[in-house]
């Protein structure tokens, strides 16, 4: 459908949507920039404090991913005209002061919003940075010999579905709401003086999903190592007892096409996460190094020439 929509010839569109980037990107001075994302989607945890920091973090994700520095966020909220007793609003006041709390957390100042009544809950933000022109990152960019790093686990899409047929295990949605909670801030800080050439967060379209979008934008074929991948506890187990969210079998249907090979995780791969992880590309020595600034990174794969496929998965 983007296809189809005329893109707008302005100089000072740094980053548009023709090449699936996280965020937008607009030049206003010859030093600064703004980035622009919005995001937003129905609640993934029973807790609507936890619900609204998790919406922020997710919706903070893309400002990090282009490298830049949240400024202000504006609320977008769909709330049932019915759920207007005191118990509902308690509920609506907590997402609010869930979302302000992981805000405030990231360095950014919610300054308002907009909201609709609407049968179904829904929550997230609209957010604006700041950056140097010189210093975008984007999802393009990626050159063959490259390490592929991630900075988080995969899973969070099939555990969301087992939390609500009540699979889950406490332990797990303890580290599944962790991980989602957690900014991709610390991940970008720690890209500093090192050769990054390209980056994206890895969220609704899954693993594979961005992971196309980084290889046609950067012209490469991405190989993907599925036993290097990381899966946050239980994942696996609740994949296999069929706890798969329709986001998944979309992103399949979509991909498939552009991979070359299969793995005993494959649903996984295609698991659509919230407030995911980054998916680097960068030299194997820089990659090294990150390593040891990151805690939580880990090395998938890597960029090759460009084969007759964008991904190859082993």
């Amino acid at each position: 459908m983007l296809s189809r929509i005329p893109r707008a010839e302005n100089p000072n569109v740094l980053v548009g949507f023709d090449k699936s980037d996280d965020a937008g990107v607009y030049r206003l001075s010859p030093s600064v920039a703004l980035v622009q994302t919005v995001d937003f989607f129905t609640p993934i945890v029973d807790d609507p404090f936890t619900f609204g920091a998790i919406a922020a973090a997710n919706a903070l994700s893309d400002i990090y991913a282009m490298g830049g520095t949240p400024q202000t966020a504006l609320s977008i909220l769909a709330w049932p005209a019915a759920h207007n007793t005191a118990d509902d609003l308690n509920d609506l006041e907590q997402i609010l002061k869930g979302g302000a709390d992981k805000m405030h957390e990231g360095g950014a100042v919610v300054v308002g919003g907009h909201s609709v009544a609407d049968p179904e809950i829904k929550f997230g933000y609209a957010v604006t940075g700041t950056i140097h022109p010189n210093r975008i990152r984007t999802n393009g960019g990626a050159r063959p010999g490259d390490a592929l790093v991630l900075t988080k686990k995969i899973g969070t899409g099939v555990i969301a579905t087992a939390l609500k047929r009540e699979l889950a295990s406490p332990a797990h949605v303890e580290e599944f709401i962790h991980s989602m909670l957690a900014l991709n801030r610390a991940a970008v800080e720690a890209m500093a003086r090192l050769d990054v050439h390209a980056v994206t967060d890895v969220t609704g379209f899954g693993l594979l999903g961005h992971a196309r979008e980084m290889a046609m934008a950067s012209n490469v074929t991405l190989e993907i190592d599925s036993h290097k991948v990381q899966f946050l506890p239980g994942a696996v187990e609740y994949a296999k007892t069929g706890a798969i969210p329709g986001g998944l079998k979309n992103n399949r249907e979509f991909v498939v096409d552009c991979v070359e090979g299969s793995s005993e995780f494959e649903d996984l791969l295609y698991d659509p996460q919230t407030s995911g992880g980054l998916l680097i590309a960068l030299p194997e020595p820089d990659a090294a190094r990150y390593l040891k600034k990151c805690a939580t990174a880990y090395i998938i794969g890597r960029a090759i020439e460009r084969a007759e496929k964008p991904l190859h998965v082993k």
